[in-house]
């Protein structure tokens, strides 16, 4: 599985060394990079299609990406037995994954075969992340030297690794990186299924979040449509005007100035707190029958309430 070391209890990812361990344990970046990566991954069909022809949960959807959410965190955090058994239970999951595509997807025609255990489509689920990973970093906290941006991505490779994705499908330097992520969301191997579409939108936008914290909900909202690259907005046919700019541009500068005025422990850490907060939230909406984010229901993806301006 690429796995490298002994199991030392360190951690594959070390406090003095790791540039994605540094980054991933701002809050900031924690709490807002998966539901941005998700969204962009589902412009992927053989990912996107693959992963929903095997979800089991979908009828609570949150608590999968809570779980989700809290077993990468114990990869980029946790002692090296922590994270070879998340490692272990995703590789044995990902070995059930595969499947050929049951209709056309764009430029992918109806039986085109997908894998969890190929490399390309590892590759693409880990650009995604530290893509994500590094925008709300350098948004919320500083922008990041070219050899930090090297590091972070060579320490993405390693975490694809983990997961048994080749050292040799992964684009070799940060640049390299990047030219394949621009030329991917360039290209015409992009496209949203119907259902894509509505998940991917309600991933980022349809949280569900506790009726206190409603306020905090715009201004996510806010802060992940202005992250969106805007070939990705185009793909989603998401509305951002120069209102929208100017609002984003103002949040993240008062996002920014507040993070500076809170402790080290407010500011850095491990972010299950809010994950299972998010889960627990959507039991109880299902539980009371009350409306929640179910992400097999069709709803207009540009109904976006939270983002009037």
């Amino acid at each position: 599985m690429g796995r490298q070391g002994t199991n030392d209890g360190k951690g594959y990812f070390l406090p003095d060394s790791s540039i994605l361990r540094r980054v991933q344990h701002e809050r900031l970046v924690g709490l807002f990079y998966g539901q941005r990566a998700l969204c962009i991954g589902a412009l992927a069909p053989l990912n996107y299609v693959g992963t929903s022809e095997h979800t089991h949960e979908r009828t609570m959807p949150w608590k999968r990406l809570a779980r989700t959410g809290k077993a990468f965190e114990t990869v980029f955090f946790g002692s090296r037995a922590q994270a070879d058994d998340v490692i272990a239970r995703v590789h044995n999951l990902h070995g059930r994954v595969n499947g050929v595509l049951p209709e056309d997807a764009g430029a992918f025609p109806a039986g085109t075969p997908y894998s969890a255990l190929d490399s390309d489509l590892m590759l693409w689920t880990v650009a995604v992340m530290a893509d994500s990973a590094q925008r709300f970093y350098e948004l919320f906290v500083r922008r990041l030297s070219l050899d930090e941006r090297e590091g972070l991505w060579q320490d993405y490779v390693r975490f694809g690794e983990l997961f048994g994705m080749s050292r040799d499908t992964a684009p070799p330097t940060h640049a390299a990186f990047r030219t394949y992520l621009e030329a991917q969301l360039a290209s015409g191997r992009m496209f949203l299924t119907p259902e894509a579409r509505q998940v991917g939108y309600q991933t980022a936008f349809k949280i569900p979040m506790p009726r206190s914290y409603q306020l905090a909900k715009r201004v996510h909202d806010l802060i992940i449509l202005g992250s969106l690259p805007a070939r990705v907005r185009d793909h989603y046919e998401l509305p951002y005007t120069r209102a929208h700019a100017f609002l984003f541009a103002l949040t993240v500068f008062v996002v920014r100035a507040a993070r500076r005025t809170c402790p080290s422990r407010l500011r850095r850490g491990w972010n299950t707190h809010f994950f299972e907060l998010i889960a627990r939230t959507e039991r109880w909406r299902i539980e009371h029958g009350k409306a929640t984010p179910q992400l097999w229901e069709r709803e207009p993806a540009t109904e976006m309430p939270a983002l009037r301006t």
